[in-house]
């Protein structure tokens, strides 16, 4: 009998490197991901000229820097971390980071309306604004063309028949095309408007300058229909030894005020103006202003209650509906847990027409139904507007508070309620001592978002009561019922002079308060996590 063969064991199997969809040539991986790389780097590379065009060098270098880190993240097979978290930094940088970043710098000069350009650009919109028509100037052949960002306006010598191109405030350059009896019919690289484009814009002609020469006191070139223009000539002129700007017809001179203006000997300034670095002057007229002190520090006051106020009340009467419809004994509870969340499901602005409408203080149905036709003025009297207000706020919000309190109440642990029961806590204990610091424990992060969020929440001022009733004798539209941020709207939108400086360092004020307090308050989190 023979002895048994002994079987050799199989040898062990190299593993084979089999690259990912994305570097493998093969695959249909590799193809999406070029075509999505061309398409970002053609992106980019869009971006930069564009940049370069308008000497904007800060973004030039930004998207280089980011362009040339994209490709090597994706193209490299030792940054797959990288690929992801690339996307969200990127979004994070342009959305978060740029935004505060520029409005941090614009909350440091005076850019505004009259004040949103350059001096040059100042200077040349003063004289364009001043002029009249040079006295025996002939009429020349003018075309309005596209000119990529706008439009252009292009004039014809009268004697030589060469063509200048520009813009508002651009010098003339020279440029081909014919001219004809008939007019202006073709320029080198140019589209030109015909006269049913010229009449559906008619109102973008009246805004199109051509310097005559490289001096702006030359005079401009200025067209009625597209078709035909004539030389006009500003009654200012500029003297750049000098830098004053003088006003022929009075002898009036104007110089620079170093705050981004011209002004005369009596300090009369002359519109519009340009921005300048105007430091922390804006920061101080947030608290110190005239007539911006007092209603800053009550509508800061008053940002404060109502978020505190309205994260309370939701929250306690959110929790109050969700500990009755989480008790099991409640006949038809999903019914009712439906039904209540029926206020969230509307959306919000509509809701606070429907109760401005309510609360109208001559035909609204509260003042009909409950209190028998009597005017109560529950919009335009600075307290019970506030009341109003948080009212509406606790009916907009309780259904949120009651979603989150009742997942929080049914993902509590049920020996943690059974060994309340053995240790004799009545209902009202077991509340306050087990149940109240457990949903806190899971809550308070969207305590904190919901104060972030009352505390900005622009739109239930605005919709209820336009910040009313307005405080008398300001010269911005400020009112008793205003928050922080329906101040910032007003300052930039409303107000007589748009002064976006001031409402960027009033948004920068804002940031701080709402990052000050949501750090308070996840430091916070720590102490109920250790109950």
């Amino acid at each position: 009998m023979s002895a048994p063969t002994a079987t050799p064991a199989p040898a062990e199997e190299t593993p084979t490197y089999r690259p990912s969809h994305a570097r493998d040539v093969r695959r249909p991986g590799f193809f999406v991901k070029l075509i999505l790389m061309m398409l970002i780097n053609a992106l980019g590379l869009y971006g930069i000229i564009t940049a370069f065009f308008v000497d904007a060098w800060l973004i030039v270098g930004i998207l280089a820097i980011m362009l040339v880190a994209v490709n090597f993240f994706y193209f490299s097979s030792k940054m797959i971390p990288a690929k992801y978290l690339v996307p969200g930094m990127i979004f994070l940088l342009i959305y978060q980071v740029f935004v505060m970043g520029y409005t941090g710098y614009v909350s440091l000069t005076n850019y505004g309306q009259g004040h949103n350009s350059t001096k040059e650009d100042a200077i040349a919109a003063i004289l364009g604004q001043n002029e009249r028509r040079v006295e025996g100037a002939p009429n020349v052949q003018t075309a309005v063309v596209e000119d990529g960002a706008g439009l252009a306006l292009v004039v014809a010598d009268p004697t030589t028949h060469e063509l200048i191109i520009g813009a508002a405030g651009d010098e003339p350059t020279p440029i081909k095309g014919t001219v004809t009896a008939a007019g202006i019919t073709e320029v080198e690289g140019k589209t030109i408007l015909g006269f049913a484009e010229l009449v559906q814009r008619q109102d973008q002609l009246s805004g199109l300058r051509l310097q005559a020469t490289d001096d702006p006191n030359d005079g401009f070139y200025v067209t009625t229909d597209g078709t035909s223009g004539y030389l006009a000539k500003s009654f200012f002129t500029y003297d750049e030894a000098t830098d004053t700007l003088t006003n022929t017809e009075t002898g009036t001179t104007y110089t620079d005020s170093g705050k981004g203006s011209f002004v005369d000997a009596q300090g009369s300034e002359i519109s519009p103006g340009w921005r300048v670095f105007v430091g922390f002057e804006n920061y101080l007229n947030i608290f110190s202003g005239p007539d911006l002190g007092g209603p800053f520090l009550k509508a800061l006051l008053w940002s404060f209650v109502f978020s505190i106020v309205s994260v309370i009340s939701t929250f306690a009467f959110g929790l109050f509906l969700a500990l009755v419809f989480a008790d099991t004994r409640v006949k038809g509870r999903r019914v009712f847990q439906s039904l209540l969340i029926l206020p969230y499901a509307f959306p919000a602005f509509l809701a606070t027409l429907v109760w401005r409408g309510m609360l109208n203080h001559k035909f609204g149905f509260i003042n009909q139904v409950f209190f028998g036709g009597a005017e109560i003025p529950w919009l335009t009297d600075g307290l019970l507007a506030k009341i109003s207000i948080l009212g509406v706020n606790l009916w907009l919000g309780f259904p949120y508070m009651f979603l989150v309190a009742l997942g929080a109440l049914q993902s509590l642990p049920s020996d943690v309620m059974e060994a309340a029961k053995m240790d004799g806590a009545g209902p009202l204990r077991t509340v306050f001592s087990v149940k109240l610091p457990l949903v806190l424990q899971s809550t308070v992060p969207l305590l904190i978002a919901s104060f972030a969020f009352n505390f900005n929440n622009f739109a239930l001022i605005y919709m209820l009561t336009g910040g009313g009733p307005n405080y008398p004798g300001l010269s911005v539209p400020l009112g008793e019922t205003d928050i922080l941020i329906s101040m910032v709207y007003k300052i930039a939108f409303e107000s007589g002079t748009k002064d976006y400086g001031l409402a960027s360092a009033m948004s920068i004020v804002i940031f701080i308060v709402v990052g000050v307090i949501a750090w308070l308050g996840f430091r916070q989190t720590k102490t109920l996590e250790e109950l």
